[in-house]
């Protein structure tokens, strides 16, 4: 869990507490270890992306990623206040430890290379969520923990030229289709009360975006 300190007991390295207790209170009550390894996997490939040295650099300035550290998440909050001891003795923060540091050493992935998730809120505000009105779709039955419906609808990008008459010399405007998707957010798993999701190809190549954001 960490390195010896001067009095020969095991320290917990703050990087990894904070990891872990992020988390921690982003997974749903049910302890899902599976649900703490991907969302700590998808932490920190957020965090490197986006160029942050250390994770609460991250939480602190991208603060759609970890609403656990400004929301008052009693989850959370108990884990950074909790002794060594008393997260030995509890199953859910223990886990929580063996997710930060299976994230930080480049473990297994078990959000299958996800950038963003989601919780029960895709569910309560369906029609108005952030990533179900730019579309999102089910890449496996089994992602839709909450039994909600994909929203795909083809989005076609253009470009517009200028077309010169070789024989007028007129000059005149024209569209041309460069590209189209789909949805914007494939999902990648789902484990315990959590979507994890990461850019359709084909939108990305049409809009030149990031993977991350």
């Amino acid at each position: 869990m960490g390195d010896k300190n001067a009095k020969g007991t095991l320290a917990l390295r703050s990087e990894t507490r904070q990891l872990a207790a992020i988390a921690y209170g982003e997974s749903s009550p049910k302890d899902d270890q599976d649900e703490m390894f991907a969302l700590a996997s998808v932490l920190v490939r957020q965090r490197d992306a986006r160029g942050y040295k250390d994770i609460m650099s991250f939480a602190r300035k991208e603060k759609t990623f970890a609403f656990a550290v400004s929301d008052g998440n009693r989850r959370y909050a108990d884990m950074m206040k909790a002794s060594e001891k008393d997260i030995e003795l509890h199953p859910g923060m223990k886990m929580a430890i063996l997710a930060a540091t299976n994230a930080l050493e480049g473990g297994e992935d078990k959000s299958n290379g996800a950038y963003f998730w989601d919780g029960a809120d895709i569910k309560a505000n369906y029609k108005h969520h952030f990533k179900v009105r730019r579309g999102i779709k089910f890449t496996d039955p089994s992602h839709n923990i909450y039994g909600i419906q994909e929203s795909t609808k083809v989005v076609i990008k253009y470009k517009t030229t200028k077309v010169k008459n070789t024989s007028t010399g007129k000059v005149s405007m024209t569209r041309v289709e460069v590209g189209r998707y789909d949805q914007q957010y494939d999902s990648t798993a789902a484990y315990g009360g959590t979507i994890f999701w990461k850019f359709n190809p084909q939108f990305l190549e049409v809009t030149h975006g990031w993977e991350y954001k």
